[in-house]
């Protein structure tokens, strides 16, 4: 499935809220798609990507490690269900926004926490969310910048 729809798809799960448990699911898959997504830029992506997309693959992968691995179906994994990444743009500009909203459903599970180790449990995958989405917003300013490079050779033969 392609990167976009999986993102959708996580944000619709996300912003329909539920118990606290049920959230924590959700920001777990989010970043496990982060991950997956990080992943497959970092071997077959632009080539000025690789290195800002191996860490969102390391930060996400510690955003999942610091939460409680929630028992899904193989097939309820949506990462592993990521198959297409054609526009690494779009798919930057979704991720971006999918991690903000994963650190402010973060932030209300922590201000309700009933327990210390849930409140720096989202403290922890606050702090991976926010570094995460760092890098998409990094890896974004690179894809602009190459696309006005580009912009500006083209302009240069053509003219």
């Amino acid at each position: 499935m392609d990167a976009v729809r999986l993102i959708v798809t996580s944000r619709r799960a996300l912003a329909a809220g539920g118990e606290p448990a049920q959230t924590l699911t959700e920001v777990w898959q989010a970043q496990a798609l982060a991950q997956a997504i990080g992943s497959r830029l970092a071997v077959s992506g632009p080539p000025e990507l690789r290195g800002e997309a191996l860490g969102l693959t390391e930060l996400a992968g510690r955003g999942c490690g610091v939460l409680d691995t929630p028992a899904l179906d193989p097939g309820d994994l949506r990462a592993a269900q990521l198959t297409e990444l054609d526009d690494a743009r779009q798919a930057l500009l979704c991720l971006g926004g999918l991690l903000g909203e994963v650190g402010i459903a973060l932030v209300g599970i922590a201000s309700a926490a009933a327990d210390e180790a849930t409140y720096w449990q989202c403290m922890e995958a606050i702090d991976a969310a926010d570094e995460s989405r760092d890098r998409v917003l990094e890896m974004l300013r690179k894809l602009a910048a190459r696309e006005r490079e580009a912009a500006a050779l083209a302009e240069r033969e053509a003219g």
